[in-house]
């Protein structure tokens, strides 16, 4: 009986000691618009950024691949940076498309019908690392992968005529307040 229950004990190290990710600690990973929707016309360029906390207060996270599902009528671009977050730190990138900064942007094509919309996940694979992975951290594990869910949706692009006679309304209304103030 004794023996049994040495046996037990000794298993049950063994199985903690040989799967580390038991005890995993966490991170999050979301997109900016919170939303994950985001849309333009036809030849412009849409995209999204990205927050993530490194929530363990032991090891390193360091994000090492982002994959999307397909995209249609438009040109993606991967403009993540990987960043590494050391135990308890969050990075936000705000989406810029002048830098280029963030996670992905989506050049929509000049064909592009409006409302057509590109939906999916973003995935983000990393690893943990005890101590910084670039001042001579060991890697630890593999992290769990995030995902988010996003859509691009191609919105109208108003008629001239429709914009002609938009301007023409409010420039006749600025004059009759004119008028009036007189």
């Amino acid at each position: 009986m004794k023996k049994h229950c040495l046996l037990r004990i000794a298993l049950g190290l063994a199985l903690l000691l040989a799967a580390p990710q038991l005890w995993a600690d966490d991170y999050s990973f979301s997109l900016l618009p919170g939303s994950g929707n985001v849309s333009g016309a036809p030849g412009s360029t849409v995209g999204w950024g990205y927050s993530i906390t490194n929530d363990s207060s032991t090891y390193w996270l360091m994000t090492t691949d982002l994959n999307a599902d397909p995209f249609l009528n438009g040109t993606p671009n991967l403009i993540f940076d990987f960043p590494g977050l050391a135990p308890g730190t969050t990075v936000t990138e705000p989406f810029d498309p002048i830098a280029p900064a963030g996670l992905y942007e989506l050049t929509w094509d000049n064909s592009a019908p409006p409302g057509f919309a590109n939906s999916g996940n973003f995935v983000v694979s990393a690893e943990w690392w005890n101590g910084d992975p670039f001042g001579g951290g060991t890697y630890v594990m593999d992290a769990p992968d995030e995902s988010q869910a996003y859509s691009a949706t191609v919105t109208a692009v108003p008629e001239p005529a429709i914009l002609a006679l938009l301007l023409t309304g409010l420039a006749g209304m600025g004059a009759l307040r004119k008028s009036m103030a007189a």
